[in-house]
C-alpha cells in the first residue's frame, strides 16, 4: 500500500509534465533543429523524442508513441536520420531547451536555489524508475545527466514524462483502445487536445475519427453526441488509475514530503512559463 496521499504522484507529473512538453511547441527546437537540416515539423518532432532510441526505424517509433499513423511515422522515420544522426538532434535539442527555459523562465528563476533544489528532487525521484517495458524512458535514462540545474531538472522531468507515458500505454492496451480511440475517447474528457489540432499532427483522417467514434458507441463508452457516457467516464478513470499504480515507483522513492516539496516548485515554475506564453494560444479552443 502506498504511504504518499492519493493522486500525489500525478498531481506531481502534471506540474512538472507541461515544462518537458513545451519544448516541442518552442520556435527554438524548430531553429535548432532546422539549423541542422530537419526543417519538417513532423520530422523535427519524431526525431527530437525518438533520437535517444538510437537511429530506429518507424516500426518503432510508431510502437512507442503509439497514437500517430504509422504512415505519418514512415514517411519521415527513417529518412531523418540520413539528414542528422541521432547524436546531432540530441545535442540540438539540448541547446533547444537551453534557450526555451531560459525565455520562459528568466534568467533569475534560472539561477534560483530553488531550481537547483528541484532538480535534485527530480532527478532524486527518478532513481525510484525502472526500465523493463518501457522503452522511451530506458532509452532517455542512458542519456547522461546535464550539468546545469535548468537542464538537468528538464532532463528529469523527461524521465517522468516518459516513465508514467509507457505505462499508460501499457494501460491503453489492457483497456482495449487502438491509437485512434484513445484519442477520440481522450478528447472527449474536455482535457485533451482539439480534434483537428490531433487530425493535423497526428495523421489520422477525419473517416478514421469517425469510425473510431463509431466503435467507441458500440462499445458504450461514447454518446452521439461525441461525449463520454458513465461507462466511458468510469473507462478513463481507470485508465489514469492503472497508469497511477504502474508509475508509483519514483513517487514512492521521493517521499511524501519531497513529492509535496517537488510539485510545488514544478507549479511556480509551470505558472511563470505559461505567463511567458509556453504553449500556443489555441491548442486548448
Amino acid at each position: 500500500m502506498s504511504t504518499l496521499p492519493p493522486r500525489a504522484g500525478r498531481r506531481c507529473h502534471n506540474a512538472l509534465n507541461p515544462l518537458h512538453s513545451a519544448l516541442y511547441f518552442s520556435p527554438d527546437l524548430g531553429k535548432e533543429l532546422g539549423g541542422i537540416g530537419i526543417k519538417d515539423a513532423s520530422a523535427a518532432y519524431f526525431a527530437s523524442r525518438a533520437a535517444a532510441l538510437g537511429a530506429v526505424g518507424p516500426g518503432t517509433v510508431t510502437a512507442t508513441f503509439y497514437n500517430f499513423n504509422h504512415d505519418l511515422v514512415a514517411a519521415h522515420v527513417p529518412a531523418v536520420w540520413d539528414i542528422a544522426s541521432p547524436e546531432a538532434v540530441l545535442a540540438a535539442r539540448l541547446r533547444a531547451v537551453d534557450s526555451t527555459l531560459r525565455r520562459l523562465l528568466g534568467e533569475e528563476t534560472i539561477a534560483s536555489p530553488e531550481l537547483a533544489e528541484a532538480a535534485r528532487l527530480a532527478l532524486r525521484a527518478v532513481a525510484g524508475c525502472t526500465r523493463h517495458a518501457r522503452p522511451l524512458y530506458a532509452a532517455h535514462a542512458d542519456l547522461p545527466v546535464p550539468e546545469q540545474p535548468h537542464l538537468a531538472y528538464w532532463h528529469a522531468a523527461t524521465l517522468l514524462r516518459e516513465h508514467r507515458g509507457d505505462a499508460h500505454l501499457a494501460a491503453l492496451l489492457a483497456a482495449g483502445l487502438d491509437p485512434v480511440e484513445a484519442l477520440v475517447s481522450h478528447t472527449a474528457t474536455g482535457k485533451g487536445m482539439p480534434p483537428r489540432w490531433v487530425l493535423a499532427t497526428r495523421g489520422w483522417r477525419g473517416g478514421d475519427w469517425d469510425d473510431a467514434s463509431a466503435r467507441l458507441r458500440d462499445r458504450g463508452l461514447l454518446t452521439a453526441e461525441g461525449e463520454l457516457t458513465e461507462e466511458g467516464v468510469a473507462l478513463r478513470a481507470g485508465l489514469e488509475e492503472a497508469t497511477d499504480r504502474m508509475d508509483l515507483a519514483p513517487y514512492e522513492h521521493l517521499g511524501g514530503p519531497g513529492v509535496a516539496r517537488l510539485t510545488e516548485l514544478g507549479r511556480g515554475f509551470l505558472g511563470t512559463a505559461l505567463a511567458a506564453g509556453a504553449f500556443p494560444a489555441d491548442l486548448n479552443g
